[in-house]
C-alpha cells in the first residue's frame, strides 16, 4: 500500500503522515527531510542554489535513510541530522535547492527506491512532501492534498521554530511560507499541485486526531474494496 499525502508548508501533512504510519503499522517516509538535508548540504558547501552549485555539491552528497524503530532519522555524510533540519536557515534554501532538476532527479529516483523497499517489508509506505502523488507516486493506492489559511500555517511554523530556539516573528515567518508557496507552485519542475485523484483536506479548524482520523478511514475503505 502506497499512501501519499501532499500540500504546502505548515498544512500539517508531515505529523499526520508520521502518525498515520503508526496507527497502521506502516512506515513513513518525509520526502521533504530528504530535500532538507540536501538543502543543508548546500548550506554548509557554501553553494549558490544553482546548477553549477549542483555540480559542486552532489557528486559529495551522501543522503541516507534509516529507521530507529518507527522513527526516520536522515543522514548526511554518514551523521544523523535529523533534528538540523527544521531551522529557519535551511527552510529557507530549501525551496531554492529542490527546484534544481539534477537535484529533485536523484532524490525522486531514490525516494521510489526506499518506498517500494519500505512497502514490500512492512506493507505499506506513508510518504509526505510536495509531489509525491504526482511525480514520485503517480499510481499511488491513496492519496490526500492538505491545504490551510496561511495564518493558520505560519502560527504552526512559528511554534515549531519556537520550540527549536529561534526567535523570529509571525509576519516573518508568514512571509516566508508565502514566498515558498509561490515558488513551489510556479515552479517548472514537479510543481506543487493537487493530483486529479487526489482527495482534498483543509486542516485549517481540525486536530491532529482529526486529520489522522481522515487519512486513516481513506486507507482502510480503501483496502476494504481491494479484498
Amino acid at each position: 500500500m502506497i499512501v501519499t499525502i501532499d500540500g504546502p508548508a505548515g498544512s500539517g501533512k508531515s505529523t499526520t503522515a508520521r502518525r498515520v504510519a503508526e496507527q497502521l503499522d506502516y512506515v513513513y517516509l518525509d520526502t521533504g527531510a530528504m530535500y532538507r538535508a540536501v538543502a543543508l548540504g548546500f548550506l554548509r558547501a557554501d553553494a549558490p542554489a544553482t546548477a553549477q552549485g549542483a555540480e559542486q555539491v552532489l557528486p559529495d552528497l551522501d543522503v541516507d535513510v534509516t529507521y530507529q524503530g518507527d522513527a526516520m532519522h536522515v543522514f548526511l555524510g554518514g551523521k544523523d541530522v535529523t533534528e538540523r533540519l527544521r531551522t529557519a536557515a535551511v527552510d529557507g534554501a530549501v525551496s531554492d535547492v529542490s527546484t534544481l532538476k539534477p537535484v529533485r532527479t536523484h532524490m525522486v529516483e531514490e525516494q521510489r527506491r526506499i518506498g517500494r523497499e519500505q512497502a514490500a517489508v512492512h506493507g505499506g509506505v506513508v510518504l509526505d512532501g510536495r509531489d509525491t502523488g504526482t511525480v514520485v507516486f503517480p499510481g499511488a493506492d491513496v492519496k490526500i492534498f492538505m491545504v490551510a489559511d496561511v495564518e493558520e500555517r505560519a502560527r504552526r511554523r512559528l511554534q515549531e521554530y519556537e520550540a527549536a530556539g529561534e526567535d523570529l516573528s509571525l509576519e516573518e515567518v508568514q512571509a516566508e511560507i508565502e514566498r515558498r508557496d509561490l515558488q513551489d507552485r510556479n515552479r517548472d519542475i514537479a510543481p506543487l499541485r493537487r493530483a486529479a485523484d487526489a482527495i482534498e483536506l483543509d486542516t485549517t479548524d481540525c486536530t491532529i486526531a482529526e486529520q489522522v482520523a481522515f487519512v486513516v478511514d481513506h486507507v482502510k475503505a480503501h483496502s476494504a474494496q481491494g479484498t
